[in-house]
């Protein structure tokens, strides 16, 4: 576990901008909240070694939540935010991975 922006970000070598020892990019700054247990993880990997139980994606009609972390800047996107947002934190205008998009359908409905 390490403290990013006041969160704790559980996983596997988590950096101070939320990368892990699976992800670590440039652009590999977000953590995600997940349904299941409500803790932020760089990444379905991280989860998966650490959280001792099986994920559960956020439903379609919870896409108000706020469930994303920039590990730039410490804003909490909500998931319609995040989906939205072209890559870009609309707080800090850091660039996210646009490669996450291929493993939305393992956090979002």
């Amino acid at each position: 576990m390490r403290l990013v922006h006041g969160k704790e970000v559980f996983g596997v070598e988590v950096d101070a901008e939320t990368r892990c020892g699976h992800w670590h990019s440039p652009w590999d700054i977000i953590a995600i909240k997940f349904k299941c247990c409500g803790r932020w993880y760089p990444c379905f990997d991280c989860h998966a070694e650490v959280a001792g139980h099986k994920p559960a994606v956020w439903p379609r009609t919870e896409r108000g939540e706020k469930a994303i972390l920039c590990g730039g800047c410490g804003t909490e996107l909500s998931i319609e935010d995040y989906l939205a947002c072209e890559n870009l934190c609309p707080a800090c205008e850091r660039e996210f991975n646009p490669g996450c998009a291929k493993h939305y359908h393992l956090y979002f409905e």
